[in-house]
């Protein structure tokens, strides 16, 4: 099968993607107790590399170690010893063996910073997640002096990045983690230079986008991983991505991933509540769309120059194949159905399938006040992560070299996730 799904993608750089589908970041979860990679990292990629997708994007790797989005996060923190420098290696080397290009995604958690790792995570300003069950502390306001050592973290690790062979980076400013904080007024109450205006609220995004690329040279691909919206009233809109992303036309990126959400709304969990909110604020209907951020996709490519890529709701060859063709974007991420099928792009390629199987009814599964319509937003909380907990479970399989499972129990992979979240961050080294 030919179409433009299998055509290579020049980046402004001077890289080449060799097809369109990329596999998005996931958290992986798979780090030792110092926040190493592991043998299983590399399985795991060695697995995704071999499924076909040209590009494979990393889960959060954090820039301190005293922030993490979860206890087995990769973190970069400092000067790498020769022997973190070779794990690293090995790492990006099981992906690039197998012909694909793997970017690693550069990241600081600031206030979705857990508790299990710190009690009292940093933020622009000491705004606490609305969040109800008191998995993450109220975070106190970093000091100017902070905000430059957190931007000099993201070239650090962007250089260690390039040193262990991998072959570009995405700095993650979407999601409701650090640079996104800056982004949302809600979460960023600051007066100085690094609040207000949206020019300010930017400023931490394009320092370190000009940090990093100072660090790695002009040859080697930049991405950025912006939230659209953060669907929240009073945050970051979709006024400001669009503001945002003429700015970076001229910052040296070499593709802008289009996402949105943050925990406080996880539209990039919630993909049927997230198209439901949107239908609130576009200004009219269009035809039903498979990929719930294209819409904006496409608003942004009228002011963005670089390429765009969009991960969320892509399941069937037709859609993405149109999304291509049409210029809504250029890149297809594939998240969630590669944790079950790794070799889904391959299998869309050659005609095998059309369309990938749909986990999202997960959704709404689960007996009694497990539903995500009981109106408890605890518990439609705890049904989604759930729902991840089926996902982050598939990941370990891959990771060790196991057969994935379609259907499993959520709760008790839900309970087994916490757990093991739980004996990690005991064991992490300090």
């Amino acid at each position: 099968m030919t179409g433009f799904l299998t055509k290579p993608l020049i980046l402004p750089s001077g890289g080449k993607l060799k097809n369109r589908i990329a596999k998005a970041a996931m958290t992986e979860g798979l780090a030792d107790a110092w926040n190493r990679a592991t043998q299983r990292h590399q399985t795991l990629y060695r697995r995704w590399a071999e499924g076909g997708a040209g590009l494979l994007i990393t889960g959060n790797v954090m820039v301190d170690r005293r922030y993490l989005e979860r206890p087995g996060n990769v973190a970069i923190d400092g000067t790498q010893t020769d022997e973190q420098l070779d794990l690293l290696k090995r790492w990006s080397g099981a992906a690039r063996e197998a012909d694909a290009d793997i970017w690693m995604q550069i990241s600081h958690a600031g206030r979705q910073t857990p508790n299990i790792v710190a009690k009292e995570p940093v933020a622009p300003s000491a705004v606490a997640l609305g969040l109800p069950s008191g998995q993450f502390g109220t975070p106190r306001a970093l000091t100017g002096d902070e905000i430059e050592e957190v931007i000099a973290r993201f070239a650090n690790a962007a250089s260690v990045a390039k040193r262990a062979g991998f072959s570009g980076v995405q700095i993650h400013a979407a999601h409701g983690y650090l640079i996104s904080e800056f982004l949302n007024p809600r979460a960023n109450l600051r007066e100085d230079d690094w609040g207000g205006a949206l020019e300010n609220r930017a400023r931490l995004l394009m320092r370190v986008i000009k940090e990093v690329r100072a660090q790695v040279g002009s040859g080697f691909p930049l991405s950025v991983k912006l939230n659209s919206s953060d669907f929240q009233k009073g945050g970051f809109s979709p006024a400001e991505c669009l503001q945002v992303a003429s700015w970076l036309n001229e910052a040296g990126v070499d593709l802008l991933e289009v996402s949105g959400g943050s925990y406080e709304q996880p539209a990039m969990m919630d993909l049927e509540g997230m198209e439901a909110r949107y239908e609130e604020t576009k200004r009219e209907a269009t035809r039903e769309r498979e990929a719930y951020f294209l819409t904006y996709a496409e608003e942004i490519r009228a002011v963005a120059k670089v390429p765009l890529m969009v991960t969320g709701g892509f399941r069937s060859r037709a859609g993405m194949e149109e999304a291509l063709s049409s210029g809504a974007c250029d890149v297809i991420g594939l998240a969630r159905p590669l944790c079950v099928d790794p070799n889904l792009p391959e299998k869309l390629f050659n005609g095998e399938i059309d369309v990938a199987p749909s986990y999202e009814k997960l959704m709404r599964l689960g007996p009694g006040v497990f539903g995500p319509n009981s109106g408890v937003d605890f518990l439609k909380a705890l049904n989604g992560f759930s729902v991840m907990a089926f996902f982050y479970e598939n990941i370990y399989r891959l990771s060790e070299g196991r057969e994935t499972a379609e259907k499993m129990a959520l709760l008790p992979a839900f309970l087994k996730y916490q757990m093991g979240e739980a004996r990690k961050a005991k064991a992490l080294e300090r």
